[in-house]
């Protein structure tokens, strides 16, 4: 009698565990394919990558109305549980890879490196203390959004400012708003995995894995902005 609650406890654990391995999946594939196509249009489509540069600032626009527009479509498919979320989740990594190279061009290897070891070094530890703490980050999470308006606000205005101290401010707002997010994204899902038994739609899944992958794109770039500072 004594053994059978530690049973069922260790079997709900095994469902969490595999639940958070097929979410993560998924966010290190549409990692590793941006990484891919970054690396690729920096290398050996460099000359079409800077090209496509000098085209002027309405290809750059047009690049990142596309962009948003496929995630804005993968986030919708998601909630619809639609069988198209992940291909557009793909799709999605596989544009973002390409606008990224775009961004890579103005640092160092050095500074890359450094800035995604550093990124993936947050993202775990933050990941770890959204699984573990007991405290209930919702309040945290609805805040950090508020915050997350603010700062692409101030970003929208210093494009026309164009000043370096603003934007490395933003930057290092940015860095701890989508640290707490990571914790945030964590705890959500475990706690909608418990709420539903384990029940939970693929699309739900896509919609998790999509929202980690901009977590750690976005605090990528920004730890990339502060650390490139000199570049």
């Amino acid at each position: 009698m004594n053994q059978e609650p530690h049973i069922i406890t260790q079997v709900d654990h095994t469902a969490l565990n595999r639940f958070f391995g097929k979410i993560y999946g998924f966010v290190a594939a549409g990692i590793g394919i941006s990484a891919l196509v970054a690396y690729l249009s920096m290398t050996a489509f460099r000359t079409f990558t800077i090209n496509l540069l000098l085209g002027g600032s309405f290809v750059i626009w047009l690049l990142m109305i596309v962009e948003i527009g496929l995630v804005f479509a993968a986030s919708r498919m998601a909630a619809q549980n639609s069988p198209l979320a992940l291909p557009m989740f793909l799709a999605y990594s596989v544009m973002n890879g390409f606008t990224l190279s775009i961004v890579l061009l103005a640092y160092t290897g050095e500074t890359i490196t450094t800035a995604f070891l550093t990124a993936a070094l947050m993202f775990a530890i933050m990941a770890v203390i959204g699984l573990t703490t007991k405290r209930n980050l919702s309040g945290m999470g609805q805040a950090l959004y508020a915050a997350l308006f603010g700062v692409i606000i101030a970003s929208v205005v210093n494009l026309f400012l164009a000043s370096s101290g603003m934007s490395f401010i933003i930057s290092i707002i940015s860095v701890l708003i989508f640290s707490g997010l990571i914790a945030y994204d964590n705890q959500r899902i475990r706690y909608i995995f418990e709420e539903t038994n384990g029940e939970v739609g693929q699309g739900w899944v896509i919609s998790m894995a999509l929202s980690l992958y901009l977590d750690f794109i976005n605090l990528f770039l920004n730890l990339l902005r502060i650390f490139g500072s000199r570049d």
